[in-house]
């Protein structure tokens, strides 16, 4: 048995909300040890680095949790049945942006809060960028910028960006 190994007794769903939901997971660990496991069950999403002429797209928007405004790559939730990983991608760079790229480039993905949270955010590199008009989701009011590359890189360094999806898809595409 690997002792890195947990097993799932059984589960109770606690709380199902539009965005996410959570479960209480009674677990033996692989010592014998019972124990439980609050679970938040999230479908995942995109996060996308677009670059227009040296430049990075990044979008600013008030942040409950947070109670503040941040810099943030476009991003957004899979939740469109059917949709693939790629075409969401590509909505959520129109919606936020209204850029379309035509180079994609996948960059893998990332468990969020691994800990406690199931959210796995795939990463993609988008260039040669065309206007269109954005679009964002009702009750979604955003800005976006399109920030110099070494500003960026700045704003990482000196605190201004401080989320993690971001950084994450900029070490990747950048390998900063």
């Amino acid at each position: 048995m690997d002792k890195l190994f947990e097993t799932k007794l059984n589960s109770q769903e606690i709380y199902k909300g539009r965005i996410f939901s959570v479960t209480r997971d009674e677990v033996t660990l692989s010592d014998g040890y019972k124990t439980f496991r609050d679970v938040v069950h999230h479908n995942g999403g995109v996060v996308i680095a677009a670059e227009l002429d040296g430049k990075i797209l990044l979008v600013k928007q008030f942040r409950y949790p947070t109670a503040e405004v941040l810099f943030e790559l476009p991003a957004g939730k899979l939740d469109k049945p059917g949709e693939t990983i790629l075409d969401a991608a590509k909505r959520e760079l129109e919606e936020e942006t209204g850029y379309i790229a035509q180079n994609w480039k996948s960059l893998g993905f990332i468990w969020t809060s691994p800990g406690f949270c199931t959210e796995k955010l795939y990463l993609f590199q988008a260039s040669n960028l065309l206007k269109t008009k954005q679009h964002p989701d009702i009750g979604e009011i955003i800005d976006f910028e399109a920030i110099d590359k070494n500003e960026v890189f700045e704003m990482i360094k000196s605190g201004i960006i401080n989320d993690a999806k971001t950084i994450a898809a900029l070490m990747r595409a950048y390998k900063i």
